[in-house]
């Protein structure tokens, strides 16, 4: 007998279907799982960003190597949850008009920029691109993003819209939250990101700018609270070398001198994958950061290990 449910079907990983809602909620029926109220240790599972334009080949900003994560990530929740006590999932969420979209720039002709542009302040500055929307902040925008972060500013391609098929989690990675919480009574977490039009937002923690006076504009307190009271913190999700790492270095700096907190962070690094570009070396540097994760008390496993918590 299969240690996965019924309904669980690999093939279907990275494409669209129907999830079978019944049949998810009698599986779940069926475990006689405990309750997570009772769990005696708290280990809580965020995903980010495991959403169809991202983990679908015909997503518009696709991730090679994604559809492996999300069924090694599907196969660890049901083999561990009776371990899993709470799972949050990120969502990126974005609109037509936000900084790093094409709408929002264009160049001395009045064109759009391409997908991937890079537009620095000295592009600016020499007039060749311009914003069209919220012309001051925006070119102070570019300026602090790369004094405070070190970064250029990237144009997307239009992706993970509000509204859109891509925004969703992929189906079958969905069906197994789904399964989990009906499992373990418990509620999964949905945690929407990157709705600020006037900044990127590639962390769950925070956005790359601050927005003063808007809601979403700053750190994000509440969840940081939650993942602080966790014993177990587990991550997974895409792409590695963007929202994933980002994340896991302000969890860094936010727990930082708490070498505690730090150790109870345990990274699945089979169930992450890098952007792919043809100059940058995005998983070279991430693997770089994640060594110095590691020296300050981050763990790093596969799904497949046992569990050493």
């Amino acid at each position: 007998m299969s240690k996965f449910p019924s309904f669980y079907n690999p093939q279907r990983i990275g494409n669209l279907h129907y999830p079978d809602y019944g049949a998810i909620a009698a599986a779940a029926n069926a475990t006689n799982l405990p309750p997570a109220t009772q769990d005696k240790q708290n280990v809580h599972l965020v995903i980010i960003d495991m959403q169809i334009d991202f983990c679908h080949s015909n997503g518009s900003l696709h991730v090679p190597g994604s559809v492996g994560d999300i069924q090694r990530l599907i196969e660890f929740i049901y083999t561990h949850a009776g371990r899993i006590t709470n799972i949050t999932c990120s969502l990126d969420s974005h609109l037509p008009h936000q900084i790093f979209h094409a709408a929002w720039w264009a160049d001395e002709q009045g064109n759009h920029p391409a997908p991937f542009t890079l537009i620095s302040y000295t592009d600016i500055k020499a007039g060749k691109w311009r914003p069209l929307v919220d012309p001051v902040w925006s070119t102070n925008y570019v300026k602090k993003l790369e004094e405070q972060a070190k970064k250029v500013l990237t144009i997307w391609p239009y992706h993970v819209m509000i509204g859109s098929i891509g925004n969703a989690l992929d189906p079958e990675l969905f069906s197994a939250i789904l399964w989990h919480s009906l499992a373990r009574k418990t509620q999964p977490t949905w945690l929407t990101k990157g709705t600020v039009p006037q900044t990127e937002n590639y962390s769950i923690i925070q956005p790359e700018v601050p927005v003063p006076n808007h809601p979403l504009g700053g750190k994000n307190k509440a969840f940081l609270d939650t993942l602080a009271a966790a014993d177990v913190i587990l991550i997974a999700g895409e792409a590695e070398s963007h929202c994933v790492l980002e994340t896991v270095e302000d969890l860094v700096e936010d727990f930082g001198g708490k070498p505690e907190q730090l150790q109870k962070i345990y990274f699945l690094r089979d169930c992450t994958s890098p952007v792919i570009h043809p100059d940058i070396d995005f998983h070279g540097l991430a693997l770089k950061q994640f060594a110095e994760f590691a020296r300050q008390g981050v763990n790093f496993i596969n799904s497949t290990d046992a569990l050493p918590f």
